[in-house]
This record gives structure tokens, sequence and C-alpha cells, in this order.
């Protein structure tokens, strides 16, 4: 495929830890391109992908970057407050977005949708681009209509900004989307907050140790039983073929889609 009928990306935040495995991803797709990076310190006017041995434009302004790197598609992976920044400059644009951006609330997630229509364009909201983290969301909606007790335990490491994960929060709200939870009450807590944070009847508890990279499992009871659901992530790598596939099919959908579930015909 020459270059010219490549899917042009550009990759907001490109010079974080997610974003270089982004950049890795588009670089492995015959299919992609990278059209530009957008980063938070100023790098000058370029910089050196030394896969290709290549210069790529850079700047630190999304809207300069949509309106002079010519891209059919931008992923975002920053933190809740630029995504919603590059969001308004897509929608305007009527350019499709990803975004693997942590942090996201349900304000956030309804603002994205108005947006979305707005600009007639696709916005994926993807809270885990692991693929069995996606799996992992598919059979605890399953095992949600078995059980009547549930808690999530997430591990991060340690530089993690926020807590709980988005992942976390993504499960939490599809299992509890299903139905309300019992949660047994607890009459004494002698240190506040030993019983995690409550969404929505689902209580999560964060870790946040070095050695870890992220990991998720949602544990389910009832009497005489527990069923534990978890995933591990090893690696970032893992990330790259959502990345790809995700890139590919959100410029053929209109609307927010939330969550990977859909785009892997899970729903």
């Amino acid at each position: 495929m020459n270059d010219n009928s490549k899917i042009k990306v550009i990759v907001h935040g490109a010079m974080g830890k997610m974003g270089l495995i982004a950049t890795e991803a588009i670089l492995q797709d015959s299919d992609l391109t990278i059209a530009g990076f957008v980063g938070l310190k100023d790098r000058g006017n370029s910089v050196v992908v030394n896969a290709i041995n290549d210069s790529v434009p850079y700047t630190t302004d999304i809207s300069y970057a949509i309106n002079n790197f010519n891209p059919d598609v931008v992923i975002d992976l920053t933190n809740a407050q630029a995504c919603m920044t590059a969001a308004k400059v897509c929608s305007s644009n009527s350019i499709p977005m990803v975004t693997g951006s942590s942090g996201l609330n349900d304000s956030d997630l309804i603002e994205l949708d108005k947006l979305a229509n707005a600009g007639n364009v696709g916005i994926l909201v993807a809270p885990n681009f692991a693929l069995g983290a996606v799996i992992l969301t598919h059979i605890a909606n399953i095992a949600a209509n078995f059980f009547d007790y549930v808690e999530i335990i997430e591990s991060h490491h340690e530089q993690k900004v926020d807590a709980p994960s988005g992942t976390a929060l993504a499960l939490a709200k599809s299992i509890s989307d299903r139905k309300k939870f019992i949660q047994p009450p607890t009459h004494k807590e002698t240190i506040k907050g030993t019983r995690g944070g409550d969404y929505n009847t689902v209580n999560i508890h964060s870790l946040r140790l070095p050695g870890k990279l992220a990991q998720h499992e949602v544990v389910f009871g009832s009497s005489g039983q527990t069923l534990s659901l978890r995933h591990d992530t090893l690696s970032r790598e893992c990330y790259i073929p959502a990345i790809s596939i995700s890139l590919k099919k959100i410029t053929k959908i209109k609307g927010l889609v939330n969550g990977l579930e859909t785009i892997l015909d899970l729903k």
C-alpha cells in the first residue's frame, strides 16, 4: 500500500509511554502511517523516529496539528483534560478520534457523545487496549448475572497518577449497569477507606506498587463459592493489536463507541 492510500494518524501524547507504543503499532501496520506528533514539551518542528530513520512533524498544539498535518484520525493518549480539548478540535474538523486516556468520568462520556454527533464522526473510548482485558469485561458481564456480590481489585505501577484505573471504572460501570449488587454493611471501619471506593454498588480497591504494570481482578461471591477473573498486563506490547484495529475501524463508525467490545464484535 502506498503512502497516499494509508490512514494518516496524529499521535496526541506521542512522547509518553503509551504514545511510543501507539507509534510502534502504526509503524508495524502497512495500512497506517504517522501524520504527526503532538506532545507536551517543545521539541522543535519535528522529531526523529529511529525505527524509520526519518523526521515526523511535531507540535505542542493539537489545533495546529489537525489543521496542518492532514490527518485521517487522531489517537489520544494523554489525560482527561487534554483528551477533552483534543475531542473538541477533532469534532469541529470532523476528524475521528481514538482515546486511551485515563480519568474520564461519566460527564466526559456524555460530552464526547455530543461531540461525536456534532462532528458526525466516530470517537472510541478504550479504557484498556489489552485484548485480554476486553475479554475480561465480556466474561464479567456474563458472570454478573449469577452472583449478587462483587468487588474489583486493580494494581498498577507506582507512577500511575489516577485511582481507580479507567479500566476498573469501566468494569464497574459495565457490570453495575446490568444489576445492583449487595454490599455487606460495615459497622466499624477502623481505617477510613479500607472497604474501597463505591461505584454504583461495586467496591473498587486500588494498589500502587513498583514491579506492577497493570492487573485487574473481579471477584464474585455467593453462598459457598467465589469466582475470580483476572487479567495481567506484563508488557505494553500487548496493546499494539487493538490500537491498530481501533485506528482502522473508527474511521468507518459514527458516534461514540465506549469500549473495544463493539469494535471486536463482542456486543
